[in-house]
C-alpha cells in the first residue's frame, strides 16, 4: 500500500506538470529530499525517477515555460565554476573509483542549483519551492519527532523510515536541517499565500517546529543543540520584546530539562569533556591530519581523499576529585575516518581554491540577504525582506551545523541558495520595474500652465 501511495502521488504531480511545467521542478525537489525510491519495496526503486524528474524539469523550462523574466546571477556562475573545478579534481583524485561515486551525485546537485533560480521568476514560485522543501523534510522530521516522543531515541538508534542513514536520514544532518528549517516555517506561517496564514496553518507550523526541536533530542546529535543555540540568538533580531523573549527561553529550558531522556543528557555532557570522548577526539585528529595534508596538496585530493588518513590520538579522562584525582590516557589508532566537517571536507577534497569558492558562495548569499532584509523592511515587498532574513538565518544555522558534519555538497543547502538567488533577482527586477514605471509616469505628466502675468 505504501508503494502505491508514493507512486500515485508522483504520477499525479508529474501529470499536473504537463499543464504547469514548474511542478516538474518541485517534483525533483521532493524526490531529492525524501528519496521515495528508498522507501518502497518495488517499482520506484527500479526506475530512475530522479533522472526522469530532472529531465522533465529542464525540458519543461526550455520548451514550455515563460523565460522572459529569467536572470543568470553571478552566484550561479560561481556554482558552475565550482562544479567544473570539482570535475577536474575528480579526474586527478587520489581514489579515482570512489571519487566517481560521489561525483555522480555532487555534479547533479550543483547543476540543479545553477538551474533552479532560472525558474523562480515569481513570488508564487519562490514560495512553492520553500513549501515543498519544508513539507518534504517534514515527512522525515515528523516521523522522527513522533518516535522521539514514543521512545526517547538515542545516538544512532532513531530510525527515520530507512535503515540506510545517508542523506537527510543521517542523525546529525537531519538535526542541522531541521533547525535551519524553522525560520522558513515561521515565514510561511506569517507571510505564505498558498495556504494563507490562518490558525490551521499556524497550528501545523508550530507543531512542525516542535518536531524540528525534537530531532536533536531523538538523534542525540550535539550538532543540533549548537544549532538550537544559534537559532535562539538569531531570533533576538526579530522579536520586539527581547527581555520577555529571553525570560520565555529560560522558562522553556527549565521546564524541558527534566523531560529530556538520559541518553540525550549524557551525550550533551560530552561537549564539556570532549577530550575523553572518542568521537570528538577523532574529529580533532582528522581535522589536524587534513590541515597537514592540504599543505602538501593545496588543490585537494579529490572526493573521498580522507580514505588515506592514518590518525593516532589520546583520549584523556579525569577521574576522582581533589587529592585523589587521576588522569587516564588511552592511545587510539584509526584510519580512513571521514572529515566530520564541511570546511575540512572542502579543504581536503577540493583544496584551498575549492574551499574559497564554497565560502564565497555562502558569504555573498548571507550579505545579499542582509541587504534585502534592510532594504525591504516596510512597504509592498516587506514579505521579501522578512524572507531574506529567514533565508539568511537558515543559511547561518546550516553553516554552523556544517562545522561538525560533512554536508558541503548536501543538495538541501543548494536549494536554499537557489531560493536566495531567485528572491534577489525577483526583487531587483520588481524594483527596477517600479523605478522605470515611476520615471515614465513623471515623464508623461503634462507640464503645468504658466501663471497669468
Amino acid at each position: 500500500m505504501r508503494d502505491l501511495a508514493f507512486i500515485g502521488f508522483l504520477v499525479a504531480l508529474l501529470g499536473m506538470g504537463l499543464r504547469k511545467p514548474f511542478l516538474f521542478v518541485l517534483a525533483y525537489v521532493y524526490i531529492d529530499i525524501v528519496s521515495p525510491q528508498r522507501l518502497t519495496y518495488m517499482l520506484l526503486n527500479s526506475v530512475p525517477i530522479s533522472l526522469i524528474a530532472v529531465a522533465l524539469a529542464v525540458g519543461g523550462w526550455l520548451f514550455l515555460d515563460d523565460k522572459r523574466d529569467s536572470r543568470f546571477a553571478p552566484r550561479q556562475a560561481l556554482i558552475v565554476v565550482m562544479m567544473l573545478y570539482c570535475g577536474i579534481t575528480t579526474r586527478t583524485a587520489d581514489f579515482p573509483v570512489e571519487a566517481l561515486d560521489k561525483w555522480d551525485w555532487v555534479w547533479k546537485a550543483l547543476a540543479f542549483a545553477a538551474f533552479l533560480p532560472l525558474t523562480l521568476r515569481t513570488r508564487l514560485r519562490i514560495e512553492a519551492l520553500l513549501l515543498f522543501m519544508a513539507l518534504s523534510a517534514a515527512s522525515i522530521i515528523i516521523v522522527g519527532g513522533v518516535k522521539t516522543l514514543a521512545s526517547g531515541g538515542g545516538y544512532g538508534e532513531l530510525n527515520l523510515m530507512v535503515a540506510n542513514n545517508s542523506g537527510l536520514y543521517e542523525g546529525s544532518i537531519i538535526s542541522a536541517v531541521a533547525i535551519c528549517l524553522i525560520p522558513i516555517v515561521l515565514w510561511l506561517s506569517r507571510h505564505g499565500t498558498l495556504f494563507g496564514t490562518g490558525w490551521p496553518v499556524k497550528a501545523f507550523a508550530y507543531a512542525l517546529i516542535f518536531a524540528c526541536l525534537l530531532i536533536p533530542v531523538g538523534t542525540s546529535a550535539r550538532t543540533g543543540l549548537l544549532c538550537i543555540g544559534l537559532l535562539a540568538v538569531l531570533m533576538l533580531r526579530e522579536v520586539k520584546r527581547r527581555l520577555l523573549y529571553l525570560a520565555a527561553l529560560g522558562v522553556a529550558a527549565a521546564v524541558a530539562v527534566p523531560f529530556l531522556p538520559s541518553a540525550f543528557s549524557d551525550r550533551m555532557a560530552t561537549i564539556e569533556t570532549y577530550k575523553a570522548d572518542e568521537s570528538a577526539s577523532t574529529r580533532l585528529a582528522v581535522w589536524q591530519w587534513t590541515w597537514e595534508y592540504a599543505k602538501t596538496h593545496p588543490f585537494g585530493g579529490g572526493f573521498e581523499a580522507y580514505r588515506q588518513n592514518r590518525i593516532r590520538y589520546d583520549t584523556v579522562a579525569v577521574k576522582g576529585s581533589g587529592a585523589s584525582t587521576t588522569i587516564e590516557r588511552n592511545l587510539t589508532v584509526d584510519q580512513s575516518r571521514a572529515y566530520h566537517s564541511s570546511y575540512f571536507e572542502m579543504l581536503g577534497e577540493q583544496g584551498y581554491p575549492g574551499l574559497a569558492l564554497w565560502l564565497l558562495i555562502s558569504v555573498i548569499g548571507i550579505i545579499r540577504m542582509e541587504v534585502l532584509r534592510r532594504r525591504y523592511r516596510e512597504g509592498e515587498f516587506a514579505w521579501g525582506g522578512a524572507l531574506a532574513g529567514a533565508l539568511q538565518h537558515a543559511h547561518l544555522i546550516y553553516l554552523l551545523g556544517g562545522a561538525f558534519v560533512g554536508i558541503a555538497f548536501q543538495p538541501f543547502i543548494y536549494m536554499l541558495i537557489g531560493a536566495q538567488i531567485g528572491l534577489d533577482t525577483y526583487l531587483a527586477r520588481r524594483r527596477q520595474e517600479s523605478t522605470w514605471g515611476g520615471s515614465f509616469r513623471r515623464a508623461s505628466k503634462p507640464m503645468p500652465e504658466p501663471a497669468p502675468a
